[in-house]
């Protein structure tokens, strides 16, 4: 690209004198960290999970990667990139990793455009960050105020289509204030972090996002930050100003307890069983960081170390997790877990007749609302807004072309048919009416 910030790899001088295979990252000409091969090799992960009892990791890319401030055309390339070798590992080795994805979250059309690509690779859902920093392409000093929380309006259509999809969501911080007073003591990663993950759980929470999409399933990195140890602190807030909370449109935090999950990367067994505490036992998953400083050597030692009950742990180290990814125990043990969706072709085969039924009524109409009409003629033009879009550019198959168009054709123009039917303006004769209505109720999904 054209400009600065992003991270590249350079290989360390002791490894290419036989050394440990280590890397640098480096931003800008500067390290920004040094990373041993179990960052990029599948076959070093292997190597670690077996030693150290692990199943299955789910993977994900560094947050740094995330490229918010990127340029969104760019990011997304870079989206595109990270998330192909992320579902290349899952391939190769579907019984051991579960994938997460990245998007540019910056673009929100363009994130919900990459969101179900990696539905369609068999990743399980994204990795996001606690908040979306502010574009800043030409890399000059940011203004950490700026970036967007997670409960802007913009991101609405991203939850909606991640609740529609089925489509986990992990949330991990990044971006934390890194100068003046917080550059000693390591204090961007032992106080920043936790103070990002909370404060993205409250504006998730009061901004009502787990009402209004009550079957999305977010999870928030490093046991909620700060946030369980302070939603006293939150809940006091919201009930003494009212002015400016309740007055406001804000959400009661206590609604949205029960309806997330958390990981167990606490470090310390009393801190974890306060967290199950308050969290409930089905909503913490095993976390680990794993392979950096801050994670947990002995993934899991914390967990069985602590005054859980055993099915308490169980549930930690397996099944919530399960939960939270829509993994089935069943397809865990057979090692299908990852196993991608559909092809869009194969989805639209599947979905045929139905789409023949709701064109019938959109051929019975037509003449009578030239509305209609025109979206039948341009339904090429109306198949960018379609739900059922997704095949990829190498599928070009007249067969294939054909079936989008006739998709597009039946959700645009029954659309607009049904909107006139129902207002009165035409009539629509059964039993054309009853297949349209469930056409465009069900939309393909």
């Amino acid at each position: 690209f054209e400009y600065k910030g992003w991270i590249s790899l350079e290989p360390c001088a002791a490894c290419e004198n036989g050394g440990p295979k280590k890397a640098k990252m480096m931003k800008d000409g500067k390290l920004f960290r040094v990373i041993e091969e179990n960052c990029w090799s599948p076959e070093a992960r292997i190597k670690e999970m077996d030693e150290k009892g692990v199943d299955v990791q789910v993977l994900s890319t560094v947050p740094v990667m995330f490229s918010y401030w990127a340029k969104p055309e760019d990011a997304l390339l870079v989206s595109e990139y990270l998330n192909d070798h992320i579902a290349g590992i899952v391939k190769q080795y579907p019984t051991r990793f579960v994938g997460l994805g990245t998007v540019p979250l910056q673009a929100p059309d363009l994130a919900i455009q990459e969101l179900r690509r990696c539905m369609h690779i068999g990743l399980k859902g994204v990795q996001i960050g606690t908040h979306i920093e502010a574009q800043n392409f030409a890399r000059g000093a940011v203004d950490i105020s700026k970036g967007t929380n997670l409960d802007d309006p913009s991101l609405m259509p991203f939850y909606a289509e991640a609740e529609r999809l089925g489509a986990a969501i992990f949330v991990h911080p990044w971006d934390m204030p890194c100068d003046g007073r917080f550059q000693p003591h390591w204090m961007p990663w032992l106080v920043g972090m936790p103070s990002e993950t909370a404060g993205a759980i409250v504006c998730m929470a009061l901004g009502g996002i787990f009402h209004k999409f009550p079957k999305l399933r977010v999870c928030f990195a490093h046991g909620g930050g700060a946030f369980p140890f302070t939603h006293g602190r939150v809940e006091h807030g919201y009930d003494c100003r009212p002015d400016l909370f309740k007055e406001k449109g804000a959400y009661d935090p206590r609604e949205s307890y029960g309806k997330f999950w958390t990981d167990s990367l606490v470090h310390d067994t009393k801190s974890l069983e306060f967290l199950v505490s308050f969290m409930g036992e089905s909503r913490v998953v095993l976390g680990t960081d794993y392979p950096f400083p801050l994670g947990e050597d002995i993934p899991g030692e914390v967990v069985e170390s602590s005054g859980l009950t055993q099915a308490q742990k169980e549930k930690i180290l397996l099944h919530n997790a399960l939960e939270f990814l829509d993994i089935s125990e069943q397809s865990f043990r057979a090692g299908t877990m990852s196993e991608a969706a559909p092809t869009a072709s194969a989805t639209l085969l599947q979905k045929l007749p139905e789409a023949v039924a709701a064109v019938a009524a959109v051929s019975t109409a037509a003449a009578l609302l030239p509305e209609a009409a025109a979206a039948v003629a341009n339904a090429a033009l109306l198949l960018p807004a379609a739900d059922c879009t997704g095949l990829p550019d190498s599928v070009d198959s007249v067969e294939s072309t054909a079936l989008r168009v006739l998709v597009s054709a039946a959700i645009g123009a029954s659309e607009i048919i049904l909107k006139n039917h129902q207002a009165g303006e035409i009539l629509i004769p059964p039993p054309h009416n009853d297949r349209l209505l469930s056409f465009v109720n069900t939309r393909l999904r």
